[in-house]
């Protein structure tokens, strides 16, 4: 599917409005924020391995960290450039940052993630304080009854979880014509390489938040194209894993057959360290036992600098031409990739691009119906709405604060679909699948006998617009997502100031290879800078 029809749709959520707490109020798309950047950081930029040796050291701790990141979070949504990337704080964060430190003193660090302060998205469940709402006022007040795997992996590992993050509403699956980055919880998150620019949805506000340093590290989720895509519009490396890799449960779905959580972080190894982190087998995700003996919880080990030396890489130029200065900094990145000893075969393209875009819209909308009365039946009896049906009833009883800008036409379509025992969904599944693999991917990388394969993965944000919504010109995703294959895109470069990635991507389960390939590229570019929260793109 083209990612401009995917990208435009919704997310909402409440137990009934009087209990919805707005922490984060909506800021507008213009000018009214204070045109200035943020004040000097001190954590700007810094990896993981540099916040380790700083609390190794005795200069940081876990607590002062956590202390720092809300602060900064202070500076830049309440006295700075607003890009509302949070919904939600974290009240525990500081005690559990003081705990973490009394045990890496009397026992040492649990890994590389304890102490680190991390962002992750508000279709993730945590059970704690905080809610977990997908952006939706109808799901406000709900704190599910226990963490989803991603949560504890984290908290297992001695991650530090600062917040949630904004998201597009319900993971931008309401509407055919929504506003990537916009929650009728929290309103419209921005850009902050420019403001008026859009972050990319669905997982918008993890991208937006890690880019502008409100965190070391951030998890999104994705189900076609929601990590990659505002990866690519805020200069991150992203990972979309294999299906399966990363355990379903407790994250609010769209479609079992698509849907993962990622890491979205500023560095390769960043996302490497995350990513390992993250993966488990989960006895309440049976998709989680085929990654038995192909995963990894180290995946710093495939890190080389010199990976690209004697790879077959594929150039997919269906992924191209729609803008010549995309083009041109993609031809930049080519030659950099064949310097660095690779051979590249162009074109290699997908045969079926395009050819099961109507099956996998067809596949999400009964997926998510079912999956969604799933997941709303996990939340108890408290649960604030228990099927999608109320859920459209609740939106059209709180239009003015759920559908000011786009409906719901996603949400009705899903409706009046049948269960996924109907042939019509079985065989759109198997023609997804068979176009997607055997006949897509897995075919082009066979002939062309491709380590991997590579596209630009977006292009510049586009300027965030509420009347005809988003305005999504291209680039790659949709493959790799119905597949359930991996895809990782990492910093490119810059068209007129605005971020552009790179998409490298593969066979299931070639996580390792992929890392190994973006690393190299990686290392050989150094292409991200930090955002400077310019109020409109510079066009001279």
């Amino acid at each position: 599917m083209n990612r401009r029809t995917f990208v435009r749709k919704g997310v909402i959520g409440g137990a009934g409005l009087a209990s919805v707490s707005f922490a984060i109020s909506e800021t507008s798309i213009g000018s009214s924020s204070p045109n200035f950047p943020p004040p000097a950081f001190e954590l700007d930029e810094l990896t993981i391995a540099d916040l380790q040796s700083g609390m190794a050291s005795g200069k940081h701790s876990a607590h002062s960290l956590a202390r720092k990141y809300l602060d900064r979070i202070d500076d830049i949504d309440k006295h700075g450039p607003a890009i509302n990337s949070l919904i939600e704080l974290n009240p525990d964060a500081l005690s559990i940052a003081t705990e973490l430190d009394k045990e890496r003193k009397a026992k040492g660090a649990r890994g590389p993630l304890h102490g680190i302060p991390v962002l992750i998205k508000d279709n993730i469940d945590t059970h704690d304080r905080m809610t977990t709402t997908a952006g939706s006022l109808a799901l406000g007040g709900s704190i599910p009854l226990q963490d989803s795997f991603v949560a504890k992996q984290l908290r297992d590992a001695g991650a530090v979880i600062l917040g949630k993050t904004n998201l597009s509403e319900w993971a931008n699956f309401r509407s055919s014509h929504s506003t990537s980055g916009w929650s009728g919880r929290g309103g419209q998150t921005k850009n902050p390489y420019v403001l008026d620019r859009n972050p990319c949805g669905s997982s918008s506000g993890t991208g937006a938040a890690v880019a502008a340093n409100l965190c070391a590290v951030g998890v999104g989720t994705e189900t076609d194209g929601s990590v990659v895509c505002p990866s690519n519009a805020n200069s991150l490396v992203g990972i979309k894993p294999t299906l399966g890799l990363i355990s379903r449960t407790g994250i609010v779905p769209i479609a079992h057959s698509q849907d993962t959580a990622g890491p979205m972080c500023r560095t390769v190894t960043d996302a490497a360290i995350m990513l390992g982190a993250l993966t488990g087998i989960d006895a309440h995700d049976n998709a989680t036992k085929n990654s038995a003996g192909t995963s990894f919880t180290d995946y710093k080990k495939f890190l080389d600098a010199n990976g690209l030396k004697g790879a077959r890489i594929g150039v997919h130029r269906k992924g191209f031409g729609f803008n010549d200065a995309v083009d041109k900094l993609m031809s930049d990145c080519i030659d950099i990739i064949k310097r660095r000893g690779a051979t590249v075969i162009d074109p290699a393209d997908i045969p079926t691009q395009g050819k099961f875009d109507d099956s996998e819209m067809e596949v999400l909308l009964y997926e998510f119906k079912a999956d969604l009365n799933t997941y709303l039946a996990s939340l108890g009896p408290r649960a604030p709405v228990k099927s999608l049906k109320e859920i459209i009833d609740f939106n059209e009883q709180y239009k003015d604060r759920e559908m000011p800008y786009f409906g719901q036409d996603l949400f009705t379509k899903a409706q009046a679909k049948g269960p996924l025992t109907d042939k019509a969904y079985r065989d759109a599944l198997a023609k997804n699948h068979r176009m997607s693999r055997k006949e897509g991917i897995d075919f082009v990388m066979d002939k062309n006998k491709l380590d991997a394969l590579i596209a630009p993965t977006g292009g510049p944000a586009w300027t965030t617009d509420w009347v005809n919504g988003d305005h999504f010109t291209g680039g790659y995703s949709t493959a790799s997502a119905v597949a359930g294959y991996p895809h990782i895109t990492v910093p490119a470069g810059y068209v007129r100031g605005l971020p552009v990635g790179i998409s490298f991507f593969g066979r299931a389960w070639s996580e390792p290879t992929l890392i190994k390939l973006a690393f190299a590229f990686e290392q050989a570019t150094k292409a991200r800078r930090a955002p400077q929260f310019l109020t409109t793109a510079k066009l001279d």
